[in-house]
């Protein structure tokens, strides 16, 4: 029987606690998968000022009050508190500082829509923390599974900073791109703040183009670099803009580098369980489930419910590389189609004003509907209700919402990358779970979309592409097994 493993996963974000995209929505549920392969798991995250102590049952660890944290010159004093992953009981550990973390945003100001200018040193401190929170709290994890560019210098302060220290001795590290394009990357004045040593700021060490860039730091230092899709993993290593500048770097690791496609939480995300929608259904109650739960939607949203007419769903953070500026630039033929869309989200300030201004136009008044806003409850009801989902993304590393939209029989219409590209399979023939497009242009899009709706009109064919769909397996169940295999190779050195 294998050994079981000490796993410690260091997020800058975890659901339900706080969240900006689907990182949070990993952390929230691997966890609980690699422990159901044998292992031990537990989580450390910053504590953020919009958790809210009471609902989450936070409480002090009073061992782990005022622990001293170095950050420049100075030392800045660290508390420590401590609750159960609600969905799964895993022990996850909040680290705070007031001064770096009271604040109503995870990493961007919400009154300026711009990041705090201190990021830098918030999670500096953050993964300094991390090390002495374990060497107080004595518990020694075989391998810290790091995610993205907020947690990405915990490998570079065991190998450069705490190299020496006996407590982490053997202490492996993982690190999971969940998305390349946001790196982290800070003047190279950081460095001095970090306490990295300066003789290592080299092209082939901390520094990037004369910058302290903390993702391109993981990717040097960490033992094992995973990122959440296979095709993902192909797409960085090969194409210039989706390596997003690293792809140097990304080629020397490439032997080191596996692409582990994320599954999703089927205890939050079931249409038979589901809480949050107005009618739970399965495959074989699908018709009516979906039918009560699309009226539903549409009365929510003051749009007319129309028999025969599909009901089409976007819910995405509204940047650009989520494909919205595809959506944008072919609104108006989308709405000369026979469909109702329904848009759910937040993000740069054009698109808002944009969708917000199409939402309150008469001539769509029946065919159109925007939240800008962050409504898990309308989500799910999104969901459960259209028939259709969209996402037209330029690049997706792995995209959750898919999978969401598979295991609720809602159909995605998708472009080839990523994620994307791993979980949906175009329908053809009876077989295949969604639609896809290649080319990255508003019409290919609202070709696949005419596509889409085409299947739609004949129903056979649209009910065998709701089995297929809700049939396809993206559970985490064999992605965490690759994951246990790598934490397992790597502590036994081979």
């Amino acid at each position: 029987m294998a050994k079981k493993l000490k796993i410690l996963f260091v997020s800058g974000e975890v659901v339900p606690f706080a969240k900006t995209g689907g990182l949070a929505d990993v952390m929230g549920s691997l966890p609980q998968a690699v422990e159901d392969c044998g292992n031990e798991s537990r989580i450390m995250m910053p504590k953020y000022g919009v958790i809210n102590d009471r609902k989450f049952r936070l409480h002090d660890v009073l061992r782990l009050k005022d622990i001293p944290v170095k950050v420049a010159d100075r030392i800045e004093l660290l508390n420590v508190k401590v609750t159960a992953l609600p969905s799964s009981k895993i022990q996850t550990y909040f680290l705070y500082h007031e001064g770096y973390f009271k604040r109503d945003g995870l990493y961007v100001n919400p009154n300026t829509k711009k990041d705090y200018p201190d990021n830098d040193e918030r999670f500096i401190f953050f993964n300094r923390a991390v090390l002495e929170t374990l060497k107080a709290l004595g518990w020694k994890p075989d391998v810290i599974h790091c995610n993205d560019w907020q947690t990405a210098l915990i490998p570079a302060y065991l190998k450069l900073v705490y190299h020496n220290d006996s407590f982490f001795k053997n202490v492996k590290t993982v690190f999971t791109i969940h998305n390349l394009a946001y790196q982290g990357a800070f003047h190279k004045s950081a460095l001095q703040k970090s306490g990295l040593p300066e003789k290592e700021f080299t092209p082939e060490g901390l520094e990037f183009y004369d910058s302290f860039n903390f993702m391109k730091i993981g990717l040097v230092y960490a033992d094992k670099i995973t990122t959440v899709s296979e095709k993902y993993a192909e797409e960085i290593l090969t194409d210039d803009e989706l390596s997003c500048g690293l792809k140097g770097i990304l080629n020397k690791r490439k032997k080191d580098l596996q692409g582990i496609v994320n599954g999703i939480d089927e205890n939050i995300w079931s249409p038979e369980a589901d809480e949050l929608i107005v009618k739970n259904y399965d495959l074989a109650t699908v018709a009516d489930g979906k039918l009560e739960n699309k009226q539903a939607l549409l009365k929510k949203l003051k749009l007319p419910y129309k028999d025969g007419v599909p009901v089409i769903g976007v819910i995405s953070r509204l940047v650009s590389h989520k494909g919205i500026d595809l959506i944008q630039e072919g609104f108006e033929k989308l709405m000369a189609l026979d469909a109702q869309l329904v848009l759910l989200g937040t993000g740069e300030r054009d698109y808002e004003e944009f969708f917000r201004k199409m939402s309150n136009a008469t001539k769509y008044a029946e065919k159109f509907s925007a939240t800008i806003s962050f409504n898990d409850e309308l989500a799910h009801l999104i969901i459960a209700g259209a028939d259709m989902l969209l996402m037209p993304s330029q690049f997706e590393p792995s995209g959750m919402t898919q999978m969401y939209s598979l295991k609720y029989g809602t159909i995605p219409i998708v472009r080839a990358t990523g994620g994307l590209y791993d979980s949906v399979k175009p329908y053809k023939n009876g077989k295949g779970n969604g639609f896809m497009f290649e080319k990255y242009a508003a019409a290919e899009m609202i070709k696949c979309v005419k596509e889409a709706l085409e299947t739609y009109k004949k129903p056979k064919e649209w009910q065998k592409l709701i089995e297929n769909a809700m049939q396809s397996d993206c559970s985490w169940e064999s992605s965490a097994e690759k994951y246990n295999a790598l934490y397992h190779k790597l502590v036994e050195g081979k």
